[in-house]
């Protein structure tokens, strides 16, 4: 199943980052790989030529593109200090703050929020509903469910054990190999989480030995282009 999005060019092949969610749907691991850096900042006289608006604890652009700030991009920093959710660094409320003449002009720095471990956790839940869903919606007994959705700047990978643990990676569109790197994450786990003594099942993973020889995956894939036998 693929689903199509609009988005911006990637620079280079890369592996974003994996989930592992469990067969209830929650999220027991997380690594972010590479998170790429979209940010403008710039300075503006009164009033702001931008329209801002709250939006899950965070300002963000509704309307109004320009010079790299894009429309659903957040409010980083002003002035040069990084803001925290909805207020600056002095405790105000980031729209008031901005409707004062006073206090131009103003020099503010727009990017991609980087998403919560709430937000996180939330979205690991809906995909595991959407997950049922399109095993639901196939005319044939047995889907495997999805196990690709499709954007312009990433693909998201899905492999499913007979347990029902889920594997996500995602990635460059251009990235290879990711079918057998699903696998050699799966063998990860299976040699290193589950023959641990101290890991509980469906539980979240916190083991160091994990975090290692996941991060070599990830590099061996990237470096190659694919996850070939023997690796």
């Amino acid at each position: 199943m693929t689903l199509l999005s609009a988005g911006q060019d990637v620079a280079k092949m890369v592996i974003f980052s994996v989930y592992v969610v469990n067969k209830a749907g929650g999220l027991i691991y997380q690594y972010d790989n590479y998170v790429p850096r979209a940010e403008a900042e710039k300075t503006f006289s009164y009033p702001l030529d931008l329209v801002l608006k709250h939006h899950d604890e965070k300002v963000i652009v509704s309307f109004g593109q320009r010079d790299g700030i894009r429309v659903g991009h957040a409010v980083l920093s002003i002035n040069g200090v990084d803001v925290m959710g909805k207020s600056t660094a002095e405790g105000k409320d980031i729209l008031e703050y901005l409707k004062d003449p006073a206090n131009y002009p103003v020099s503010i720095r727009f990017g991609r929020a980087r998403l919560s471990s709430n937000e996180k956790l939330m979205l690991a839940s809906m995909f595991h509903s959407l997950f049922a869903i399109g095993s639901q919606l196939s005319p044939e007994v047995g889907s495997s469910g999805i196990e690709m959705l499709e954007t312009d700047v990433f693909k998201l990978h899905c492999f499913q054990t007979l347990t029902g643990i889920k594997f996500i990676v995602l990635a460059d569109p251009r990235q290879s190999g990711i079918d057998a790197l699903l696998r050699k994450i799966y063998e990860i786990y299976s040699d290193f989480a589950l023959k641990n003594p101290f890991y509980s099942l469906e539980m979240p993973i916190r083991c160091e030995l994990f975090d290692q020889n996941l991060k070599g995956a990830l590099e061996i894939a990237e470096k190659a282009g694919n996850f070939g036998a023997g690796s």
